[in-house]
């Protein structure tokens, strides 16, 4: 088949939706499709090419495309719906796979729509992604943001979402179209469990005298780094703190680290290359994720699979993937001190570690990211043979 995958969100942008719509299109391609990426330039110009991973290659089409003043490493893609329709006209895909409701996204649905191509909506959207941070939002807002989003995905042939929760989220919200649950996916033979890499250890400045607890995302408000640093400061267990990746919050936790004189104990590893990353998983003895705005958590579907037990947020899809008490131990989102009473028992308890690391190795096998490719294949099949919409 030819495949379009649109994204406004791509590298070098940090975060989950490059993640995940790289891997896709890569992945797919490895299947034998022909497959191409519409995703902002990395610049003001517009860069055709080809990317390549693991010998697949996967054709780019990049749209000129502006900073986006709100959101960090983030572009405005500036793409009319006259240059959308030549480009697909000229690609003539099966099927059209939007990740992102914005310009790119926007433009490809509606030439799609003047071309009879079908589409595909993949939400990874919450409005605490847009604008984190309950003092910041408002209920109109929130409104406005399901509003548009919703109407976005009622005009696409099928939506899908990577969890149950994200889905009935959006049906809660109005969400009409004909849906369903299909995972973002994990790669299990990159992520498991291992020895741990002393190389690797020295790399990042970590030791290997004191258990470790790790953080891996996007430094932003949404995802509750914070938390994660006050509960930090209440631990009565000798820790050290892995916090790997970057954001708009970067220097700013560090100031906070600094302030609250935990340097000692926190280490800011700054974005960790994916050839590095398992093996920095593979050093760690609990995963902590106190965000509280998650769709499915590409992260911590990689800590389980390593074999960590989680300490999560109750909040959104974390529910799905923890299981309190089996695969790891949920919290009240923001309470530092629940957060370092769970990450001190856990530290505590090397056998409830080992039980909770084969529970999360179980639970995450439903992930396993050649399944959901094959699901992608299936719904893409349907839909280019004219299936019900």
């Amino acid at each position: 088949m030819r495949i379009l995958v649109v994204t406004d969100q791509y590298a070098p942008m940090v975060g989950g939706v490059p993640n995940v719509t790289h891997t896709l299109a890569h992945g797919l391609a490895g299947r034998g499709h022909a497959v191409t990426l519409l995703v902002p330039s990395p610049g003001t110009g517009s860069q055709p090419g080809a990317s390549s991973a693991d010998g697949h290659q996967v054709s780019l089409a990049c749209s000129r495309s502006v900073r986006w003043p709100w959101y960090d490493g983030m572009r405005l893609a500036l793409l009319s719906l006259a240059a959308a329709r030549r480009l697909i006209s000229a690609l003539a895909p099966d099927v059209i796979h939007i990740h992102s409701p914005l310009t790119l996204g926007l433009m490809a649905r509606l030439a799609a729509r003047q071309l009879s191509i079908p589409v595909i909506y993949t939400n990874h959207y919450l409005p605490e992604n847009v604008r984190p941070g309950s003092t910041r939002r408002s209920r109109l807002f929130d409104e406005a943001f399901y509003g548009y989003l919703v109407r976005f995905a009622n005009q696409c042939a099928h939506v899908t979402a990577p969890t149950l929760t994200a889905l009935q989220l959006l049906r809660a919200q109005g969400l009409r179209a004909p849906a369903q649950v299909i995972s973002n996916g994990i790669d299990l033979r990159t992520y498991c469990p291992g020895p741990a890499d002393s190389i690797v250890r020295e790399r990042y400045g970590l030791r290997a005298d004191r258990p470790l607890i790790l953080y891996v995302g996007r430094l932003s408000q949404e995802k509750g780094v914070d938390v994660l640093l006050a509960a930090v400061d209440r631990l009565t267990t000798d820790v050290q703190v892995a916090i790997a990746g970057r954001g708009p919050d970067s220097a700013r936790l560090a100031a906070t680290a600094a302030r609250l004189g935990l340097s000692d104990r926190v280490r800011f590893l700054g974005f960790v290359p994916d050839a590095d990353l398992p093996a920095v998983y593979r050093l760690a003895d609990v995963f902590a994720i106190p965000s509280r705005a998650e769709l499915q958590s590409l992260a911590t579907m990689e800590a389980m699979a390593t074999g960590l037990p989680v300490v999560a947020s109750d909040a959104y899809s974390l529910r799905e993937l923890v299981s309190h008490g089996k695969t790891g131990l949920l919290i009240t989102p923001g309470r530092a001190d629940e957060l370092a009473a769970s990450l001190d028992m856990l530290l505590g308890a090397p056998g409830v570690r080992a039980r909770m690391a084969q529970e999360s190795l179980r639970a995450v096998s439903a992930h396993e990211q050649s399944r959901t490719w094959i699901q992608w294949e299936s719904l893409y099949g349907q839909l280019a043979a004219g299936g019900p919409r």
